[in-house]
């Protein structure tokens, strides 16, 4: 039983809202109702606010060969004459053309003329282009409260509270200069906690932004191996990332369901990176206690590859190798095929020269056999490891089975074959050149 405890107004009193009534439709949309009691002291007195509230409903979906309500409504006036006109009768359907989509505007059949019957009813649709619902004349549309003419929108944190107040804003310029050690490089901008909504990172330099997740590390231009343009699952969501002009950008809508990290990879001067994310107050307040109380690593792998650069001068090299642990080779035999047939290059090269260049490795190659290339090679190529611990390690004068990537920045002025922690690297013989050979054929098999 509803409970009858009135709510004060400004001057007459409501009482609590009744129960929701049945749906006005047995199929198709409708609409369902609930109103309350305006009590009045004196004749005088007036409630402020609503006397019903209307919700849209549907009760189960209309067969197919189902007439629609706008066309029922208007067949209730078939044979029947116009009041105020000869005894002449006619059969109506609706007219769309009319500017108020709340009114019955119907068509005499076989005729140039249309009529206007009144308001339709309650709970009829506002036109085939519209989400709204007329109610009392009226087109009106939900708020995320679901009721009907409710000016109750979410906020930026995804609560139906009408106002922004239950999340926090967070936003800023990340300004760190490219490293004393020489461009291409990853850099940490920002931790984006779990819980976040409304991401967007925009990058007003022409260097490189990359996405890690807690779980999976790398998930966009990862291992300094560019992504296409497009929208990625991550952590709960989907991230857009793009190009504007030939700037970056990343967005995603949230909420996500882990941390998320943006980094840099520099190449040029960072003339600034623009993130912003709005973070739910409990969140917010949880990720500063965090950030006042030293944690436990909660990856290892994420922290070996990416580690914010020191400017403690030359004892920092010496720190971050003592980090590094030793380099994992190649494992994955049954990806073996896959990582042939997407490689840029697969070939057969000898080490002649190495070059320690800041953190990153120079290695002077002789290329003996090309398996497979992508684009074009020299004889002489210069192939870069770019990471702190030097993985994958190649000895002087050495044959090595190598399935490198190539990256081009946005100006094309740099154009670099790489190697990361993560690519095919194989001590040359004659058993591992057999196998590449039959890789070769398999991948121009599939193709």
């Amino acid at each position: 039983m509803q409970s009858k405890r009135t709510v004060h107004s400004s001057s007459g009193l409501w009482t609590t809202w009744g129960s929701w009534t049945t749906c006005s439709s047995s199929c198709g949309n409708g609409v369902i109702l609930r109103s309350r009691k305006c009590i009045r002291v004196t004749s005088k007195d007036t409630c402020v606010g609503e006397l019903r509230q209307y919700k849209s409903c549907q009760s189960k979906p209309c067969p197919a060969d189902a007439v629609p309500f706008r066309n029922v409504q208007c067949a209730l006036y078939n044979n029947r004459p116009l009041p105020g006109s000869s005894e002449q009768a006619y059969n109506w359907v609706p007219f769309n053309g009319a500017p108020n989509s709340c009114v019955l505007n119907c068509l005499a059949v076989g005729y140039n003329f249309h009529y206007t019957f009144g308001r339709v009813l309650d709970g009829t649709s506002c036109g085939a282009e519209s989400v709204g619902t007329c109610i009392s004349g009226n087109c009106l549309t939900a708020g995320c409260d679901g009721v009907l003419g409710s000016e109750m929108t979410f906020d930026s944190c995804g609560n139906c509270v009408g106002k922004k107040d239950s999340c926090i804003f967070i936003w800023n310029v990340f300004r760190d200069p490219y490293p004393s050690t020489g461009f291409f490089q990853y850099k940490n901008v920002t931790r984006i906690p779990a819980g976040a909504f409304n991401i967007k990172v925009k990058d007003l330099s022409r260097n490189i932004l990359a996405l890690m997740s807690l779980s999976k590390g790398f998930e966009i231009n990862g291992n300094w191996a560019m992504s296409r343009p497009g929208v990625y699952s991550v952590a709960g969501t989907e991230v857009h990332y793009g190009l504007n002009g030939s700037l970056e950008f990343l967005e995603a809508p949230g909420p996500t369901n882990e941390d998320l990290y943006i980094l840099v990879l520099f190449q040029v001067q960072n003339q600034g990176i623009e993130y912003e994310y709005w973070l739910p107050k409990d969140k917010y307040f949880s990720t500063q206690r965090e950030t006042q109380t030293p944690q436990p690593r909660k990856n290892s792998a994420l922290n070996a590859w990416v580690r914010t650069p020191t400017s403690s001068g030359e004892g920092t090299t010496a720190q971050k190798r003592e980090d590094c642990q030793k380099c994992i080779p190649f494992k994955e035999k049954t990806q073996k095929k896959r990582h042939f047939c997407q490689s840029d290059y697969v070939i057969r090269g000898k080490i002649v020269g190495r070059r320690k260049i800041g953190q990153e490795t120079r290695y002077d190659i002789h290329v003996k056999h090309v398996f497979k290339n992508k684009f074009p090679l020299d004889h002489l190529e210069f192939i870069w490891v770019s990471n702190q611990c030097d993985c994958p390690k190649l000895e002087d004068n050495k044959e090595y089975i190598m399935m490198p990537s190539r990256h081009v920045n946005h100006e094309h002025t740099l154009n670099r074959i790489l190697l990361s922690p993560n690519s095919y690297v194989r001590t040359w013989s004659q058993h591992e050149d057999q196998q590449m050979q039959r890789l070769n054929r398999l991948c121009r098999l599939s193709s």
